[in-house]
């Protein structure tokens, strides 16, 4: 793999550039600026921008609509679009289950649902995680029998992001209880406005709604929305939990906040002098962006795999390990280069009518609730200490 930029390259990056420059709605800035999570409306109207431009899905094969880019591109890509603060497409769907319907799925389902998930007319959520069964997703308990031409489903999902506002839910249900829990999960999809399914907020430490417990009462789901083959529903969930983690590494983003952090130390404080100046504090930083060029080359390594047609597989958690770590550090580090401003925090800031003046430099708004939520980095996606145990059995063979 080559890391040094082609002429190519260098006139793709300026083409990126150029279209974020141009097509990216102000709102969105707007929004950005003030540290506010963006809309569904207004990912919905960024993502059929995108979608126009043939560039949703940059991880998925050019013959289900993706761009057909090589992994330099791909990562000159993700580079510049989290540089310039771009919203995050529907990840449920174009990262996840996506990936999971186009190489599991029926041709039938692959007509139905691929389409929608990159123009972004249907929005997914994840029914994994269960209370008591989180890390330890394979204990699941939400059971499905079959009734003729459906399943059946009973049960309950927690920690579902984003459900209140999805459309349709992928979802790991228990279909036979006399095996190994591993081998008894089936992998299904449907509405999540079916009839039997109820959803409750769960209001996060940064005082937002994001997360949601789901609740599944005699719920009917065609046989024909099971992914491939019953019972065989965890090959597909660890699947998609390898594009899952590969994809939270987000380098590009990491690195806009280490310069953000840079031009905030660089101010003079109050009593003089300058905290990037600082030997303890310029030695936290430059070892956090030490990691994050090695979690650089580590994810154009994964980029390769995927571009040679081959899953993220457990080597994955690597990314989501150092990724994360490397997130909280960040966060931990902008919030000590603000200081006293880096303190206040209220969710109401986030409203559109918000029109009080802000506690400090503008640049404030937002850090201490993404500090708070992102504590959960270290946890979401299959905790770091479960990661670990993967590496060590299945990459090192320990």
């Amino acid at each position: 793999m080559d890391l040094l930029y082609s002429d190519e390259d260098l006139a793709f990056r300026d083409e990126v550039r150029a279209f974020i420059a141009e097509n990216l709605p102000q709102e969105i800035r707007d929004a950005n600026a003030r540290g506010a999570h963006i809309s569904k409306p207004l990912a919905v109207k960024w993502q059929k921008i995108l979608h126009t431009r043939g560039w949703v899905a940059p991880n998925w094969p050019a013959e289900y609509g993706g761009p057909g880019w090589t992994s330099i591109q791909k990562h000159i890509f993700a580079e510049e679009y989290q540089a310039a603060d771009c919203p995050a497409v529907s990840g449920f769907g174009v990262t996840m289950v996506g990936p999971v319907i186009y190489t599991y799925g029926t041709d039938a389902q692959k007509e139905q649902h691929l389409p929608k998930i990159l123009s972004g007319d249907v929005y997914w959520c994840q029914g994994y995680s269960e209370p008591g069964s989180g890390s330890d997703l394979a204990s699941l308990q939400t059971r499905a029998v079959q009734d003729g031409d459906d399943y059946v489903v009973n049960g309950q999902k927690i920690w579902t992001s984003l459900a209140h506002i999805a459309d349709w839910i992928f979802c790991l249900v228990r279909t036979d209880t006399e095996v190994k829990q591993q081998e008894g999960i089936t992998f299904l999809l449907f509405d999540i406005k079916s009839k039997g399914v109820t959803i409750k907020p769960i209001i996060s430490m940064d005082g937002r709604h994001h997360l949601n417990e789901v609740f599944f009462d005699d719920v009917r789901v065609p046989i024909s929305n099971r992914i491939a083959e019953e019972n065989m529903g965890w090959t597909y969930a660890k699947y998609l939990l390898g594009h899952e983690r590969a994809g939270i590494a987000q380098i590009a983003t990491h690195k806009r906040t280490v310069n953000r952090v840079k031009e905030i130390a660089s101010q003079e404080c109050a009593y003089g002098g300058r905290l990037i100046d600082d030997p303890a504090f310029k030695a936290r930083l430059s070892q956090v962006s030490i990691s994050l060029e090695a979690l650089a080359l580590t994810d154009l390594r994964m980029q390769a795999n995927i571009s040679a047609g081959k899953s993220p597989g457990d080597q994955a958690s690597t990314l989501k390990i150092s990724g994360t770590q490397i997130y909280q550090e960040l966060n931990e580090i902008l919030v000590q280069a603000l200081a006293y401003y880096g303190l206040p925090y209220s969710p109401d800031q986030f409203r559109p009518d918000w029109n009080e003046p802000p506690v400090g430099p503008e640049y404030t708004s937002g850090i201490m609730a993404d500090r708070l939520l992102r504590r959960a980095a270290s946890i979401y996606g299959g905790s770091n200490e479960i990661q670990k145990n993967i590496i060590a059995k299945r990459v090192l063979g320990l």
